[in-house]
């Protein structure tokens, strides 16, 4: 999927949309996994004065992208029939090396867990050979209530 095409699933949009690119493949566990890219062009308003000088991708922006790509895997899941991703939480999250301008970030995750609008999952941020962010989290897929 090119960024087109991820908005028809993500609900995000420009500059929060933190996916070029994501496909689902069969994991070595035999289970889907996302598996996407993102380019750090440096431009990007999370870079700027984080920090200057030394533009470094936050990692809360990082974690975001890895639920970006996990969503990707809920393309063709019922419960996400106009219903919003909402994260529900974050865990085990360890930063293990930076991402700067210029960067290609890779991204895999998989679902782990279904309960009633609840998806539990595992991800991974990476750019070359280098894992730069892992994760398990949980998003809950929210229907839109009768106010919104």
């Amino acid at each position: 999927m090119d960024r087109e095409q991820l908005k028809t699933i993500l609900p995000h949009r420009e500059p929060m949309l933190l996916l070029d690119e994501s496909e689902v493949v069969t994991g070595a566990d035999g289970q889907p996994e996302a598996r996407g890219a993102y380019r750090v062009r440096g431009d990007e308003f999370f870079l700027q004065g984080h920090f200057p000088g030394n533009p470094v991708v936050p990692g809360v922006i990082l974690c975001e992208m890895i639920a970006q790509n996990c969503c990707v895997l809920l393309a063709d899941d019922p419960a996400l029939a106009g219903a919003t991703p909402y994260y529900t939480s974050l865990d085990k999250v360890r930063f293990k090396h930076p991402v700067r301008p210029g960067d290609t970030v890779t991204l895999t995750c998989a679902i782990t867990k279904a309960k009633g609008p609840f998806r539990f999952a595992r991800g991974t941020a990476a750019v070359g050979d280098a894992t730069c962010v892992t994760a398990e989290f949980s998003f809950a897929l929210v229907q839109p209530t009768k106010n919104e």
